[in-house]
């Protein structure tokens, strides 16, 4: 899995009906910055509103996922959404003119596709996993369906569909990392039976469904009469189907394509949870309602597992920086050099680690046999974190000093002992005007802040 975050390298567009509205929407993929996750536009709309890929924002579920933010409605975002996720895409800006994305041929691979020729792009910032700790379940007794997350060290997803069909039967499908989306999930296409389709048309859903862009599975016997219904009803002159089968005669690109499909909307609509998940997924006969209310499970474990604004420090990831991309930067050396990692930057805001041990020289004078890291060293090395923040807005930052012109609203909450990880976190309050900074710091040990401050610094070109 990758480990930093991701957008695209350029802006791509495709247009095409969508399979609900049957309106024609043009769609763009635009780049976006780290921590910016996946958003949709109506760009059709007056004040052209964002909407955000949540579970929280679902409204609807029939044969598909809707959200609605800011008086925007996007229908059935989880085609789009699962190619995404396929592609380990962090960051990305979905412009729409119209309410629902093109349906496509009924799967995700166009979306991939098109996705892939705008490129890859790494991005300074690590990932932020919601790594499952304990299995978390999810049932709906009453449709028989059953889903479940279990602890694993990637992204696994096993589905179960049973529709007592003689043309489908009991089917299931699998990957066991998510980088095998893009060959063994995403050409697989959206499906559904003969019986609903009438029921579908009546509600006013599929008004761009076509037998391009949909399987119909014939389970039962059709009179010549259905069939010119049938035919009138997607615009074809005439329609065919063997005695079991799929309508028009379609073949499956796998034996177990619709089971495919239904994996495919699983990831789609779990992106709702809002961050990549490190997770084994199993899940038996699910559907749009079942994945979002799953979703929402998700999403509550892990805002309970930790406040998302505290940075997440993950040691078996590479870092940002390591200690000698960050010696290039900052002039300090020991014994004041005082950051080891740095795990989080973008243009506002920079996350760094310090590994507190009882080796620091410090300790030999400060508080001998009760041994605590005094404030003042914490404030230093949280404006060495904020300096690289900085600094990283020149081109040459190895010419530049940077300098304390304030501190405000220092306060210490708890005491730093050795064998303690501090993780500092410092934001701009505000734009950097004629080299000055102002940024308020925060130091954590754990989920615990034992440190903040709001800093002033200011850079300056070393005489040469």
């Amino acid at each position: 899995m990758k480990v930093k975050q991701h957008t695209i390298k350029k802006q791509v567009e495709l247009s095409g009906v969508g399979l609900h509205t049957g309106v024609v929407s043009n769609m763009t993929f635009l780049p976006a910055p780290p921590n910016h996750g996946i958003k949709f536009q109506r760009i059709d709309l007056e004040g052209r509103p964002t909407v955000d890929a949540d579970c929280d924002l679902v409204v609807d579920v029939s044969r598909g996922t809707t959200l609605e933010q800011n008086g925007a409605r996007v229908y059935t975002v989880e085609h789009v959404l699962a190619a995404l996720v396929g592609l380990e895409i962090d960051n990305v800006l979905i412009q729409l003119d119209g309410p629902e994305p093109p349906i496509m041929d009924g799967s995700s691979i166009q979306f991939i596709e098109v996705l892939e020729d705008a490129g890859f792009e790494e991005q300074n910032a690590l990932r932020r996993f919601f790594e499952v700790q304990e299995s978390i379940q999810y049932k709906d007794s009453a449709r028989e369906v059953e889903m479940v997350a279990l602890p694993t060290d990637n992204y696994r997803v096993t589905v179960m569909v049973d529709y007592n069909s003689p043309v489908l039967g009991s089917q299931h499908a699998s990957i066991t990392d998510i980088s095998q989306f893009r060959t063994e999930i995403a050409s697989c296409r959206t499906f559904c039976f003969l019986h609903e389709l009438e029921m579908l048309y009546n509600s006013n859903l599929i008004k761009g469904g076509d037998l391009n862009n949909a399987i119909v599975v014939v389970d039962r016997v059709v009179e010549e009469k259905e069939l010119a219904h049938l035919a009138k009803m997607f615009n074809k002159q005439t329609v065919e189907v063997k005695k079991e089968g799929i309508l028009n005669n379609v073949d499956l690109r796998y034996r177990n394509e619709p089971a495919r499909h239904k994996l495919l909307d699983v990831v789609g609509d779990l992106a709702l949870v809002g961050r990549p998940l490190k997770a084994q997924i199993l899940a038996a006969r699910p559907g749009h309602a079942a994945n979002v209310a799953f979703a929402k499970k998700l999403k509550r474990a892990m805002e309970k597992a930790g406040a998302s604004h505290i940075p997440h420090y993950d040691p078996k990831l590479p870092p940002v920086m390591d200690i000698n991309q960050i010696s290039n930067i900052l002039p300090h050396r020991y014994p004041f050099q005082l950051i080891d990692k740095i795990i989080y930057l973008d243009e506002t805001v920079v996350a760094g680690v310090k590994n507190v041990t009882m080796n620091e020289p410090f300790f030999m004078g400060h508080f001998p046999g009760n041994p605590v890291m005094p404030g003042v060293l914490q404030v230093e090395a949280m404006a060495q974190t904020g300096g690289i923040l900085v600094l990283s807005t020149v081109d040459d930052p190895e010419n530049y000093w940077t300098y304390f012109l304030g501190i405000e609203n220092c306060k210490f909450r708890k005491m730093v002992l050795p064998g303690d990880t501090l993780v500092f976190k410092c934001e701009l309050l505000a734009p950097i005007r004629r080299g000055i900074a102002k940024m308020r710091g925060e130091a954590y040990v754990g989920n615990t802040l034992v440190c903040e401050a709001v800093m002033t610094a200011s850079i300056t070109r070393k005489e040469s």
